[in-house]
Formats: C-alpha cells, structure tokens, sequence
C-alpha cells in the first residue's frame, strides 16, 4: 500500500468524513521522482464542530503518527466542519509553489 493510500485509510477510519482529499504534492518539490514525501490533505468531519484550528491539526497528527514519524517531510492542512466548507464554496486554497532547496538556487541564478 502507498503511504497516500495510508493516509486515506487511516483518515476515513479516524474521522467521520464528509470529505476527505489526499493530494501528493512531491512532485512540487525538490525530491526524486515518485516520492511520497509532501501531502495536502482537505477533511471536512463533524469531529471539528467546535474544535479550534490547533486542536483539529493534532488530531490529524495524531492519526498519521507514523507516516509523520517516517517518510513524510510535509503535511499541508486543510480542515473544517461542515459549515465552514459550505462557507469556503467546497474549495480548499492551491498550494504555493516550493521555492527551497535547489528549486530556489536556480530561481536566483535566473
């Protein structure tokens, strides 16, 4: 299994997910080709009705331990409860660009 299947898994089974997006974002960056090391989720769960932007990311932490602990670098985080999603239009912001590593050494030298 994939560490993005992984993710998914752990998500849907931690959550009681309306929506649930797990992007592999590696390739934006800086790594070998067909890494799983950079990931946007986008979770939409009445888990966080009432639970504060801090509290909802160490819920996903703590689901996704694990991969945390071993090849995933980065985690972009995405998460609301119904409403808010409502309110967002569904939509959840583009991520940026990286610019680090050798990415930003050839920028510069542009």
């Amino acid at each position: 299994m994939s560490i993005k299947q992984d993710i998914e898994q752990k998500l849907a089974e931690g959550f009681s997910a309306s929506h649930l997006s797990v992007e592999n974002e590696s390739h934006m960056h800086s790594v070998p080709a067909n890494s799983e090391t950079h990931f946007k989720v986008t979770l939409v769960a009445d888990d966080f009705v009432g639970m504060g932007k801090v509290k909802r990311h160490q819920a996903i932490y703590k689901a996704l331990s694990e991969e945390l602990a071993g090849e995933v670098h980065a985690l972009a985080l995405h998460v609301y409860c119904p409403d808010e999603w409502t309110a967002r239009q569904a939509t959840a912001p583009d991520s940026p660009q990286c610019m680090g590593g050798s990415k930003h050494d050839k920028a510069s030298q542009a």
